[in-house]
């Protein structure tokens, strides 16, 4: 076999493989998309369409009604709003935190860095369910309102996350920045804000994404602190609470729509950063 044909054949074998993987990525979405398009006959269609297709005539037919029903249900776009609060509060303080804690940690010397290190990601490991006992006891005590306990409890998981991250990133900057900075007459905090914060800026994006996303999708702190305040659900405990007009029905149209619907902040969110998503997932990964 020639070099030629070698290659023809690894290339074809790796477009082959990445098309395995983007269909499987892309498809879920693609089917609630499809889905939310459809009438509930449309749903029931044995065999299921990959299109909206009228049940009788086999025709195309796109139904919109799904998402004017979630629209005009106050409690989804009410739990919209409590989801960008809480998500947004989470993810600024979560990298407000974890940013100050990543320069400590990355490049300022004292005893039980190491184990303060390990111990960051050791919260990481615990499941919500083993804490929430806890938690909502505490939050009970203290009378704390759902938002501010969602806000509160999410940075559990997103902060010692960022922390963690953020690190690696502090540690790969020269330490003749600071060097040079200290100089220049700057203090660490100038230092820390002026020069070492805007070069890990693809980090701070990088990060403050995953963690919107995390605390954007959380859905059991949601559903236990807002049992009894209604008025703060999140959108998936909102969706979750969807009700057919009839009774023992599933709304699987307007579930799907809801679905695409909160999925398209996020979306938005990964297109506008991209350049910076990239160069924050990329850095430190060449040394030299």
């Amino acid at each position: 076999m020639s070099r030629e044909s070698a290659d023809l054949i690894k290339k074809t074998l790796f477009y082959l493989v990445l098309l395995v993987i983007v269909f499987y990525l892309l498809f879920p979405f693609y089917w609630a998309v499809n889905s939310s398009l459809k009438t509930e006959p449309q749903l029931s269609m044995t065999p299921a369409t990959f299109v909206p297709r009228d049940p009788e005539t086999g025709n195309l037919d796109f139904h919109f009604g799904n998402y004017k029903q979630v629209f005009s249900d106050a409690q989804f776009m009410r739990g919209l709003v409590n989801s960008t609060i809480v998500a947004t509060c989470t993810t600024f303080l979560a990298l407000l935190a974890g940013s100050f804690a990543a320069f400590a940690l990355g490049k300022l010397r004292f005893k039980g860095k190491q184990p303060s290190l390990y111990i960051i990601l050791a919260m990481t490991m615990f499941p919500q369910v083993t804490v929430l006992t806890g938690l909502y006891a505490v939050i009970n005590t203290l009378n704390m309102g759902a938002r501010l306990s969602m806000i509160i409890t999410y940075l559990l998981f997103t902060l010692p996350f960022t922390t963690w991250v953020l690190t690696s990133f502090f540690s790969e900057l020269p330490i003749e920045i600071m060097q040079s900075a200290q100089v220049d007459g700057a203090t660490p905090f100038q230092t820390f804000r002026m020069i070492l914060l805007p070069l890990t800026a693809p980090a701070l994006v990088t990060t403050g994404l995953l963690s919107f996303i995390q605390a954007w999708n959380e859905y059991l702190f949601a559903l236990t602190f807002t049992a009894i305040d209604v008025k703060a659900r999140t959108v998936p405990v909102a969706i979750q609470l969807f009700s057919g007009e009839f009774a023992r029905q599933e709304p699987f149209g307007a579930i799907m729509a809801a679905a695409v619907i909160v999925t398209i902040p996020i979306v938005v969110l990964v297109l506008v950063f991209q350049k910076k998503i990239v160069a924050g997932l990329t850095a430190g990964a060449v040394k030299g």
